[in-house]
């Protein structure tokens, strides 16, 4: 069947990203390397512990901090982390697109509260969507069925009705576990010409 909405991931799938960024700009204000930042963001529990919703921005600076030696502002750290993104402009043309033929749409993310403000207020295209489920909010990341769940609550779908869009293979592989359609995301090519075959594209 022709699925009603279409469920986009952020990261990777209409913006991209680098944390790279955010390490080595703390680390030009702290007592460690960029690659020792860069590993305490990757391998430390902080990150999971932010995106569910189990940490406040202050208590993540004060970890990084006392971890790093970081001695800027909070506010200079909430940019380098932040300010990490930039648009996959043949997504936000392929969500234009969708739109223009009122075909719902609806952000699914494993995300944080400091990354969907910068988001919010740079990228002007994250206002057009329907519904927005966030990690932080939910209380749980993608593949945890509760996440799914909260998209199929808020829009009103459930199975095929729903085509979701993800680049990691366990979460959309959650989501066809629910009987949604699913596109794994390898290039904005393939994610056109997979929404075309569904009839959702001319």
């Amino acid at each position: 069947m022709t699925p009603s909405i279409v469920v986009f991931d952020l990261g990777k799938v209409l913006v991209d990203f680098d944390y790279s960024i955010a390490g080595r700009r703390i680390a030009a204000q702290a007592k460690l390397s960029a690659a020792d930042v860069q590993q305490f963001l990757d391998h430390s529990p902080l990150l999971y512990r932010f995106e569910t919703g189990l940490m406040t921005q202050q208590e993540l600076f004060a970890e990084v901090r006392a971890h790093t030696g970081f001695h800027g502002s909070f506010e200079e750290f909430a940019g380098f982390f932040a300010d990490i993104f930039w648009e996959i402009p043949p997504m936000l043309e392929l969500h234009a697109t969708l739109r223009r033929k009122n075909i719902p749409t609806y952000i699914f993310s494993n995300t944080n509260d400091l990354a969907i403000g910068h988001i919010r207020h740079n990228f002007p295209f994250f206002a057009n969507f329907d519904g927005y489920i966030l990690s932080y909010e939910v209380k749980a990341m993608k593949p945890n069925a509760k996440i799914y769940e909260a998209l199929e609550q808020m829009a009103g779908k459930q199975g095929a009705e729903i085509l979701y869009l993800d680049d990691r293979q366990e979460n959309v592989a959650a989501g066809a576990g629910r009987g949604w359609q699913v596109i794994l995301q390898t290039s904005p090519e393939t994610t056109r010409a997979a929404i075309q075959k569904l009839g959702l594209l001319d």
